[in-house]
Order: C-alpha cells, then sequence, then structure tokens
C-alpha cells in the first residue's frame, strides 16, 4: 500500500466552554440558577447585582434600565445564538466548530430570582431536617416518669415503629433484645410500656394492625358519639378485610347490621387516621418560583417573565475601567479573563431568557382553550410543533420545557404539562390525551358509590362525544392516574 499525504478542507462544530455554559444554563430551574448566579457573583469581581449597586449608590438618576454592557468593536465574541441552538441538538458532536462572531450589545441580563432586599429567602432553612415522629416520641418519653428498666423498653419500642406509626417487631423479639445477661424482662412488663406509648401523640402510634391503630383513636372519643359502638364492632381484622374487599353482604351478616347502619360506622371511620405517624413525617412540599405569569389582559391572554423576583446582573464599571488596553501584565490578563467570562454568562442568561418567553408565549397561543375552559380543551401538542413553530431543535425545546413553570389563573404547571400525544375522533378531527384523562377523572368523580362505571362504560360515554378510545386505552389512562378498577370503588357511601 503506498503511502501519501492529502490535505482536506472541512467545516466542524466545536462546542466551546462557553457555549456548553449557555446549554447548561438553559436547562436550569428558576432556584439552581440562582445557585449558579451567586457562585458566578462570589467568583467574578467584575459581575455585580445591579439593583443592589443602584440601592447602594442611591442614584435615581442613573436607572438600571440604562445600564449596557459595551465592547469595543475590535473585540468580538465567538458564537451566534443560531449555532448554539444547533449544538444544543446534537450534544454528541464534540467535534462541530461554533465560530461566534456577533459582538455582544445585549441589555442588562435578568434573571429570576426569589427576593431583592437583604431579607433574601433562606432555602438552606426552608429545607433543614424537620423533627422526626421517633424524636417525637422520645421527647415524649423523657418527660414521661419511666423508671430506667422501663425506658429501655420504651426505646427499644419506639426503635422499632415505623414512619406510618406502626410497631413493626414482636413483643417477643423486643424481650430478647432488652433482655441483659440472666435478668429477663416479663412480657406484661412490655405491654404496660406499649399501653403507655400508645397514649403518646400522635393517638393512634404503636398499634400493631389497623384495626388497633382505629380503636385507639376511638377509645378517645366521647362515649355518646353517635355511630360509635358500630364503628368499635366494625374496626376488627377480620370486618376490615370484607370492607377492603366490598364483601358488603358478609359484612351485614357479621356486624347484624342494616346496610345505612353501616355506612355511618364507616363515615365515622373515615374521619380517623389511618397512618398517624405520617402527620409528623410528613414531607416537605418542593418550592417552586413560577418564571412565567400568564394573565389575560384585554382579552387575550399574555405571558412575560416573573419580573416580581427578577434580578439584575450587569459588569461592574470600577473594575472594567482598570483594564488596560493592550498591557500584559498578571493582574491586566486576570481582570480581562474575567471580563470575557462575565459578558458570556450575561450572554447566556439573555438567550436564555429570551428562549424561555419565546417558547412559553407558543404555547399559550397553541393551548388558549385551556386557559379558557380547563384541561378538557387541551389541544394535541408535541415538541416537535414547538420546535417548528420558534425555529429551534427539539432537544432545546425539551431543556426549556423541563423544571420550568408558568403560573396561571388555574394554577401553576410545570412546562411539560402542556405536551399531550393526541386521540383520533369520529369526525376526523385529534383529541389530547389530557384532555381525554381529565373527561375520565369528571366521570368517575360523578358515578354513584354504589355503582362505579366500568372501563367500558367510559369508553362508551366518550363514544357518545365523538371520542373513539378503546377499553385498554380507559384503563392505560385510568391506571396513570392512579384510579382503581369499578370492583375497587364500589363503597357503602
Amino acid at each position: 500500500m503506498k503511502q501519501s499525504l492529502e490535505l482536506r478542507l472541512g467545516q466542524q462544530l466545536t462546542i466551546t466552554p462557553q457555549l456548553q455554559q449557555a446549554i447548561r444554563l438553559l436547562q436550569l430551574s428558576s432556584i439552581e440558577l440562582q445557585q449558579e448566579i451567586q457562585e458566578a457573583l462570589e467568583a467574578n469581581p467584575l459581575l455585580e447585582d445591579a439593583e443592589e449597586e443602584t440601592a447602594r449608590n442611591d442614584d435615581e438618576s442613573a436607572p438600571v434600565e440604562d445600564v449596557r454592557v459595551e465592547i469595543d468593536a475590535g473585540e468580538n465574541l465567538k458564537g451566534t445564538d443560531t449555532e448554539m441552538e444547533q449544538a444544543s441538538g446534537d450534544d454528541s458532536n464534540d467535534n462541530d466548530d461554533a465560530d461566534w462572531t456577533d459582538p455582544f450589545e445585549s441589555p442588562v441580563a435578568t434573571t429570576t430570582s426569589s427576593s431583592h432586599d437583604g431579607e433574601g429567602l433562606d432555602l438552606d432553612a426552608r429545607n433543614s431536617a424537620a423533627e422526626t415522629l421517633r424524636d417525637h416520641l422520645y421527647w415524649q418519653m423523657n418527660m414521661t416518669p419511666f423508671s430506667d428498666r422501663d425506658q429501655d423498653i420504651a426505646t427499644a419500642i419506639i426503635d422499632a415503629i415505623d414512619d406510618d406509626g406502626y410497631l413493626r417487631a414482636q413483643l417477643s423479639d423486643i424481650q430478647q433484645s432488652v433482655a441483659t445477661g440472666d435478668e429477663g424482662v416479663d412480657m406484661d412488663e412490655i405491654e404496660a410500656v406499649l399501653h403507655q406509648i400508645q397514649n403518646f401523640d400522635p393517638i393512634g402510634v404503636g398499634a400493631r394492625s389497623l384495626a388497633e391503630c382505629l380503636q385507639l383513636q376511638m377509645r378517645l372519643l366521647p362515649e355518646d358519639t353517635p355511630w360509635l359502638e358500630q364503628a368499635r364492632e366494625l374496626a376488627t381484622d377480620t370486618n376490615l378485610d370484607l370492607l377492603a374487599k366490598r364483601d358488603h353482604v358478609q359484612l351485614r351478616k357479621n356486624l347484624g347490621l342494616r346496610q345505612n347502619e353501616i355506612q355511618h360506622a364507616v363515615q365515622l371511620i373515615q374521619h380517623l387516621n389511618p397512618r398517624p405517624g405520617a402527620a409528623i413525617n410528613a414531607p416537605q412540599a418542593p418550592y417552586i418560583i413560577p418564571d412565567i405569569l400568564v394573565k389575560k389582559v384585554k382579552g387575550v391572554w399574555r405571558a412575560e417573565l416573573n419580573k416580581e423576583v427578577s434580578r439584575r446582573l450587569r459588569v461592574n464599571d470600577a473594575y472594567e475601567k482598570l483594564i488596560q488596553r493592550g498591557v500584559s501584565s498578571s493582574d491586566n490578563k486576570y481582570l480581562q479573563e474575567q471580563l470575557q467570562q462575565a459578558k458570556w454568562f450575561l450572554k447566556s442568561l439573555h438567550s436564555r431568557n429570551e428562549t424561555l418567553i419565546k417558547v412559553a408565549r407558543t404555547i399559550i397561543d397553541r393551548q388558549r382553550a385551556f386557559f379558557d375552559h380547563g384541561p378538557e380543551a387541551m389541544k394535541p401538542l408535541v415538541l416537535h410543533d414547538v420546535a417548528e413553530a420558534v425555529n429551534m431543535h427539539e432537544s432545546t425545546i425539551s431543556r426549556v420545557t423541563t423544571n420550568k413553570y408558568m403560573m396561571t389563573p388555574r394554577g401553576v404547571f410545570e412546562l411539560k404539562y402542556f405536551f399531550s400525544s393526541h386521540v383520533g375522533t369520529v369526525d376526523g378531527g385529534t383529541c389530547s390525551a389530557t384532555a381525554i384523562r381529565s373527561l375520565i377523572s369528571k366521570i368517575i368523580e360523578n358515578e354513584p358509590p354504589d355503582k362505579p362505571v366500568s372501563d367500558s362504560d367510559i369508553a362508551r360515554h366518550l363514544g357518545d362525544q365523538g371520542i373513539n378510545v378503546a377499553r385498554r386505552t380507559i384503563a392505560k389512562y385510568r391506571e396513570s392516574m392512579n384510579i382503581p378498577p369499578s370492583n375497587l370503588r364500589k363503597s357503602l357511601i
């Protein structure tokens, strides 16, 4: 084989570190973005919070809106928004070429924030560890005049209580765990300590079964409570199992009660808490800052960035003036590098906000029926539809709609909520899967408790409205909403 040298010309798109930063900022949630901004402010002396600096200087004659980041005509930044878009559409092309040549002449970058003043939200404090059920029980144990021996037994019992408040260990196991040397522990002692713990808050804690948990709670109800006696008869392991199986005939035989009497007993039991420990171990709700605000202005739905929690950044003028052109000292080189990074960061934030508002407005334009009439009017929408409308890649739409939230008069929704597949209708049109789920939920909510509708009945109801959906599709949508089948929805009340 003959060896030879060959020269080839070609173009490749390279994902530069600046481009990678822009793509990464695009997919951050508002809270994650605040952390990123705070780190940038601490690491880069040429970046500053424009509003904080304005308040510090108390200069009303120089509003923040008039501030611009200026670059000499000879200084070019590599890359364009179009090339960033192309690169974000295919992150795997590490050898592609991105030569950003547009000079950066955008206004001060704005982004979402949780506060403007010095009393910013302490997210760490909000997410700090809450008191657990075990801590709550230990505190009550220490307030109870137990002997040293009984305190050891109580500690073993509390350690065996799960997050729902149930004692999952056998008393014989607890007896073995607290036994020391030749000195044994009587089962009566353990029973006595357990009964004391079962008087702790929350009521029903320390129960060994659902029936015992309900009985402990009913023990504290006034004796003149209506239907209390019938509810106590119902709250046994056998009868609760029949109630769960919807075996109402056998249940009436066991209790010797009429159906309406059982209904009243069930209503009383439903006011009790089957998981008493969950109130103490309740998970903290995720903290969400909406990125987009939607409101109706003169009959038209409009979207805008959440300016109430916006944060404006700019390049520090004082530090920028210290940079001397053409000087190659280490200090000057450091300032030049930080200036370039600051400008790229502001450029990325500005691009992120523009992309976000552009996608949000497209979604609102396609889903106006939802904002006017609710989920049942949701239109089919996929990533390709929005990508084509805004001239971006589908992967970019996926990034910009993940963990981004929109506050509307109907509630707060993730942008991805507005995307759904379509199902054909009788007249040749389409209906979104979200609308079908909403219709299914509405039908089930209005069903009689003693005669729930089957999946076939739901399919027939939808067919009457011109929506052809197979029974197995109804079952799939119903299961996705965690709704049990009709035989498990049958109830006495």
